[in-house]
């Protein structure tokens, strides 16, 4: 038997490539089979009857047609040497790809991550903030890099206790993050779960109450009366002096920066004589009415009428860095200590003062400055836009000063009133109630 493969010529298809033809002559007959094959000329060796190198796949290739000669040589062998008929039809049989069966198709769980996007694009359809859509693709963005680490990609089966205990030490040892951010990853989880079980209609191998973790209390940093004085007095470049006011009036008003960012006149009001600030929090979409004391009021005089805004607001990062210049000229270096854990272990550092005071600060600054002056909580969790009293309660814990003097009456001066800390330098103060 002899056994060759040729390119036909005769019928090329639109794009210029022509077909592959085995033909085999045995005993006086001929048998010709179409591989199924088709490739330029350029891809052809014609000598040698395989394809070159330049053919997409050219060794898959040349190893089908060895396949195609090796099953019709045996078949040959076994037809001769069984004594039975070799026909065209009996050899051709062998070439041709067996029957299939019938295909089943099997549902593929869709991957963690997919679900994720999902998840992501449902918020944002939902009109969930571009600050919270932020912090819930931080967490996508870790997951990334668990399964990364993992060598595979999970589906939401995958994903139960071990596996989470495994996330959670991939966060807190490989990214060595603070307990606060894992747990804030945590509490996007549990969200993107209930998402699957409740809105896809889709199993989880973990229930939420399976992935508790605890938040850390952070100090919170803020500035004394005496800090807050010498801030306001400090002789400054005047690089910073427009950092310095609007850092200010955030200590005044307990604005975020956020809401800083966006103040505009339409927000200044006239109430019985004098004027105050309503607005809606960007973060929260809650609607506040803060009254503007005379420190307050006189900032925005200074800038009226010189830009767009009524007082400069540049990024977060470039306020902060310029924060830590400032308050380290108004002299705050007092040694603070800073708890964190890192690697399952308690670190206490010490840091001057000004290397931890943020835009943030100034709103730390106005709840506890306003509590020590004798403000209600209640009345202060209306002014900051607090959903929950008890997220204003962190302030009341963290007032020392008031402690300490209220000890000090009570054990040294026996009934002798408090002293009265309304009066002194009255910075922070609120719209009076209707």
């Amino acid at each position: 038997m002899t056994i060759q493969f040729e390119r036909r010529t005769d019928r090329p298809d639109a794009a210029g490539r022509c077909a592959i033809h085995l033909r085999a002559y045995f005993d006086g007959q001929r048998l010709r089979f179409a591989t199924r094959e088709r490739c330029f000329a350029t891809e052809w060796n014609a000598d040698k009857g395989c394809f070159k190198k330049s053919f997409p796949g050219y060794q898959d290739a040349n190893d089908y047609l060895q396949a195609l000669t090796e099953r019709l040589q045996s078949r040959y062998r076994y037809l001769r040497t069984e004594g039975l008929p070799i026909t065209v039809e009996a050899l051709k049989a062998v070439l041709q790809p067996p029957a299939q069966a019938p295909t089943v198709v099997v549902e593929t769980p869709p991957l963690l991550l997919d679900l994720y996007a999902d998840y992501q694009a449902a918020l944002q359809a939902r009109g969930n903030l571009k600050q919270s859509l932020v912090s819930v693709g931080n967490t996508r963005a870790h997951l990334q890099g668990f399964e990364k680490s993992l060598r595979r990609k999970l589906v939401v089966a995958d994903y139960d206790v071990a596996m989470h205990d495994r996330f959670l030490a991939y966060l807190r040892q490989k990214r060595q993050l603070a307990q606060n951010t894992v747990c804030k990853s945590v509490k996007h989880l549990k969200a993107f779960l209930r998402y699957v079980r409740e809105d896809r209609k889709m199993p989880t191998a973990i229930e939420s109450r399976e992935m508790k973790v605890q938040w850390a209390e952070v100090d919170k940093v803020y500035l004394t009366a005496t800090e807050l004085a010498a801030l306001e007095s400090a002789l400054l470049p005047s690089t910073l002096v427009a950092t310095r006011d609007a850092f200010l009036f955030c200590c005044y008003t307990g604005l975020r920066h956020s809401d800083l960012h966006e103040l505009n006149t339409a927000n200044v009001q006239e109430w019985d004589g004098s004027r105050v600030l309503r607005l809606t929090q960007t973060k929260t979409r809650t609607a506040v009415s803060i009254y503007l004391t005379p420190p307050a009021a006189a900032l925005l005089d200074k800038y009226a009428g010189t830009r767009a805004k009524l007082l400069p607001a540049f990024t977060n990062q470039a306020m902060n860095r310029n924060l830590k210049q400032i308050t380290k000229l108004a002299g705050l270096r007092q040694a603070v200590e800073t708890v964190s854990v890192e690697g399952g272990k308690v670190v206490k550092r010490q840091q001057p003062k000004h290397d931890l005071v943020t835009m943030h600060t100034a709103r730390h600054t106005f709840a506890v400055l306003s509590l020590m002056r004798g403000l209600p909580v209640a009345v202060l969790q209306k002014v900051l836009g607090h959903a929950k009293i008890q997220t204003t309660m962190i302030y009341a814990k963290i007032v020392e000063d008031f402690q300490h003097q209220e000890m000090r009456r009570v054990w040294e001066g026996g009934n002798t009133p408090a002293p009265a800390l309304a009066l002194v330098n009255p910075v922070c103060q609120i719209e009076a109630a209707a």
